[in-house]
């Protein structure tokens, strides 16, 4: 265990020193290895000569320049190998350039390249041994395997860093893609909180502004109604602040486990609440009607249902001078087809501000559609279509 926490960090530093330091040191092994001849020359009976240790440094002093030229480096070892065997003074008795230049070569270079250098050694050598050595079989075994190990781990040096390549790069692109979708999930939670925000207070403004506009009227002749009026207005700003309280808390990133003592936000069951909140407000009367089988909905379509028909009632309130609106929910098998519809006078031309925009938006985020403009007997009608929960989904919900 403790060689092998001393080995680790040791490789580490090594994979991340500077290439050409590791090389130059590689090549003066190599050199020195070469060299062992002339340090013991007695113990052969090889001749020894300036020129043949020359050639052996032919060798090794290449391999400095092995990654930068890898190639071309295994053609100079190549040359110098078996011209030292060829003069043999003395020949080599291991080829330890070249076993790192084809080492090299498999690691590094193009697929013919490898092929062609690896099938040069193996005939060179075996030639060589054969007309100048006159080795013995287990010389050829010998020196023919130490070939293709080093070739075996080059080509297995080159499939790990191919494949650290493709780790590095996988890890990458999933950075940019979680990155992409939290980016993403950002635009859409702070368009959803626009379209409460515009939703929650034009309908409150709404309210309040009706009111406002009533009370003087009625504050001397009616002081009872005025008050009402007045009171209206604040009811509404309160439930306006408390519905903006429970958005922000998402800004400021607060639990959602209830800890927080926001409640949840308003779904369909709180229709009728909105529903008698306009009436006492505004004046305008506005009924519930249901038909089908209510079935679940999923939070953010529950969400959206009562924001669809506050952002409608708004509009009747504000723009569509109407005195009766009825909302619809007709429950299908797979979806809620919501229809907000009122007696005003109906749109006066485009049909598009930014409640609708908002409102289309809503609908298309839940996976659903909404069209507006003018009901078959006047006045305006909102239709939306949003999809019903499937029982999987009411169970995982």
């Amino acid at each position: 265990m403790d060689v092998q926490h001393w080995f680790a960090p040791a490789v580490a530093r090594l994979r991340t020193a500077n290439p050409y330091a590791v090389d130059s040191a590689l090549a003066a092994l190599v050199l020195f290895a070469v060299s062992l001849q002339w340090l013991f020359p007695d113990e052969g009976g090889d001749p020894l000569s300036w020129q043949g240790w020359l050639l052996g440094a032919g060798t090794a002093v290449p391999l400095v320049w092995r990654r930068r030229a890898p190639f071309a480096t295994a053609w100079v070892v190549s040359a110098a190998t078996p011209a030292m065997a060829v003069y043999h003074a003395p020949p080599p008795d291991v080829m330890y350039g070249g076993l790192v230049a084809l080492y090299t070569v498999a690691a590094r270079c193009l697929p013919w390249q490898r092929r062609l250098m690896l099938a040069g050694w193996l005939i060179g050598v075996s030639v060589v041994m054969q007309h100048k050595e006159h080795a013995l079989p287990f010389e050829y075994a010998f020196h023919l395997l130490s070939l293709l190990c080093a070739y075996g781990f080059g080509s297995l040096a080159r499939v790990q860093r191919a494949y650290t390549a493709a780790l590095e790069d996988r890890a990458r692109r999933l950075e940019r893609e979680r990155a992409a979708d939290t980016a993403r999930a950002t635009a859409q939670e702070r368009a959803r909180i626009a379209r409460d925000m515009h939703d929650i207070l034009a309908h409150a403004v709404s309210l309040m502004v009706v009111q406002a506009e009533a009370g003087p009227v009625v504050v001397r002749s009616d002081p009872e109604r005025a008050e009402a009026a007045f009171d209206a207005i604040a009811g509404a700003g309160r439930d306006a602040m408390g519905q903006l309280r429970r958005i922000l808390g998402v800004l400021k990133d607060e639990q959602r486990d209830g800890s927080s003592g926001h409640r949840p936000q308003p779904g369909v069951a709180a229709l009728p609440g909105l529903l008698r909140q306009v009436t006492e407000s505004t004046g305008l009367r506005v009924e519930l009607r249901t038909s089908g089988v209510p079935r679940p909905l999923p939070p953010d379509t529950e969400v959206a249902v009562y924001r669809v028909v506050q952002e409608a009632l708004t509009n009747t309130v504000k723009h569509a001078r109407a005195s009766t609106a009825t909302v619809e929910l007709d429950w299908t098998g797979d979806e809620l087809v919501l229809t907000v519809t009122d007696d005003g006078r109906g749109p006066a031309g485009e049909v598009g501000g930014h409640g609708l925009i908002g409102l289309r938006e809503r609908a298309a985020a839940c996976g659903g559609t909404a069209e507006t403009g003018r009901g078959p007997d006047g006045g305006f009608r909102v239709v939306v279509r949003l999809p019903v929960a499937t029982d999987r989904q009411a169970a995982l919900g």
